[in-house]
């Protein structure tokens, strides 16, 4: 049985000042929250992938609508931006997080003092030590993965599918939503300002897509929010990339 989020008077008002193609869009975002999460209906079957960036925001929003207390799962990897790790707690604190801080098996200082700067000489093989493993490690204990990936967001995500099976290296396979696949920077920050979702401060000096901090700078390209991400070397972290199409150590995803 599908269940109908309740919502509070505060935001029926601010729905009501919605355009009527965002409206019809948040429509259809609640409509398959609700399907897919009442086809894991155990407290632990679904969880959600949470970087604290506007449409991780989001959708943690409207998926605590359904279930409150979905795991969230944040890679603290140890190279965030203190703003990001302050906002995080903020909203950690303030919303009743149910949230998991996924840590790499090694500390940056460990990780450093036996490879160096890996950010630096090998931001692949960075990302996968200290976002891929520990994320697919995680994710393999759930049935659904919530994420807030947007096609706009990447040229490598033109091809985002609102719903897919995704295969972890382990041979494990977890039903992924991005529910918000088609939206545009636009609709997601209109709809977090209707809620009256206050965002992370980065955004105001100018990041747009925000990461570790040695590995995200100012974007340099306007028309591309992620240029600002690892120098151009690369523009994914890996962990969006199904086991059968990862790449080997030291090329670009």
């Amino acid at each position: 049985m599908t269940v109908v989020p309740t919502l509070s008077p505060s935001n029926l008002l601010a729905e009501s000042g919605l355009r009527p193609e965002l409206l019809a869009q948040l429509t259809h975002v609640r409509a398959l929250l609700a399907e897919e999460l009442a086809a894991a209906p155990g407290d632990n079957e679904a969880c959600l992938t949470c970087s604290f960036q506007a449409e991780d925001v989001l959708l943690l929003k409207l998926a605590q609508e359904l279930r409150p207390n979905i795991p969230v799962l944040f890679l603290d990897t140890g190279y965030h931006f203190a703003e990001t790790y302050a906002y995080r707690d903020r909203i950690a604190a303030e919303w009743n997080l149910n949230l998991t801080n996924l840590l790499p098996v090694k500390t940056v200082a460990e990780q450093e003092a036996e490879f160096g700067l890996l950010h630096q000489t090998a931001p692949d093989r960075c990302c996968g030590l200290r976002k891929v493993e520990p994320l697919f490690s995680a994710v393999a204990n759930y049935k659904v993965w919530l994420t807030g990936l947007r096609r706009e967001q990447a040229r490598s995500r033109t091809a985002l599918e609102e719903v897919a099976d995704f295969k972890l290296p382990s041979g494990v396979t977890v039903r992924k939503l991005s529910p918000f696949a088609d939206w545009t920077t636009r609709d997601i920050w209109q709809l977090c300002a209707a809620f009256e979702i206050s965002l992370l401060p980065l955004y105001d000096a100018g990041y747009t897509s925000i990461g570790c901090e040695p590995c995200t700078s100012i974007p340099t390209d306007p028309n591309d929010p992620r240029s600002g991400r690892w120098a151009g070397k690369k523009v994914e972290c890996g962990i969006h990339i199904q086991a059968d199409e990862i790449q080997p150590a030291g090329q670009a995803h």
